[in-house]
């Protein structure tokens, strides 16, 4: 007989006495999301479904741990975000992210779905497009695939004058044109605070 897990707590006490019908509620409630919100952060659906893939099995293993009251929900995102930091830690040393972004993240994460991190992301990423193309490059070449201003001058064969210039130029165009409430979704995925002078 398949139990209707409307109450929160009955759903939790039965992902702790290890009833598999909670489990396969869990993942079939926040699979989905879970993965869209990885995506919105990692930009790779493979490894948005690893991450997300490791959050579950980490709960199961965990499982007798939780406690009935826990906000499942903001839990479920802060550990996708910690796999996401994890990750980069791991991968991309000069990606300078921090746990200590987590407070921030809460913010974002309790509108249902994740889709006010999603849609800010979103703009974040719409904004950084419509910048200059040189300072887009620099831009992009620095804050995301993690090159020095030096490598940079060298790539686009330009000197780091040029190269600290766009940059310089880029941060002021997205400080003037993003939302000021998005500077912290900003410095989750940059590590940089826009309310701060380059």
């Amino acid at each position: 007989m398949k139990i209707d897990y409307i109450n929160e707590i009955t759903f939790i006490t039965g992902l702790k006495n290890g009833d598999s019908q909670a489990y396969t509620h869990l993942v079939e409630t926040y699979h989905q999301r879970l993965c869209t919100y990885a995506f919105g952060l990692i930009g790779d659906s493979d490894l948005s479904e690893d991450i997300v893939q490791n959050v579950f099995i980490k709960i199961w293993k965990k499982r007798k741990k939780l406690k009935e009251d826990v906000d499942l929900k903001n839990y479920l995102y802060k550990s996708v975000y910690n796999g996401f930091i994890d990750y980069y830690r791991r991968n991309r040393p000069v990606f300078s992210l921090e746990k200590l972004h987590i407070d921030t993240l809460v913010v974002f994460v309790q509108e249902d779905s994740g889709n006010s991190m999603e849609r800010l992301i979103s703009q974040v990423k719409i904004e950084i497009e419509n910048l200059p193309p040189k300072c887009k490059q620099s831009f992009i070449l620095s804050k995301q695939e993690g090159l020095t201003n030096i490598e940079i001058a060298e790539h686009l064969n330009i000197s780091t004058k040029t190269v600290e210039g766009h940059i310089t130029k880029a941060f002021s165009i997205l400080r003037k044109t993003l939302d000021p409430k998005i500077n912290g979704v900003f410095l989750l995925l940059f590590g940089i605070d826009l309310k701060q002078k380059i």
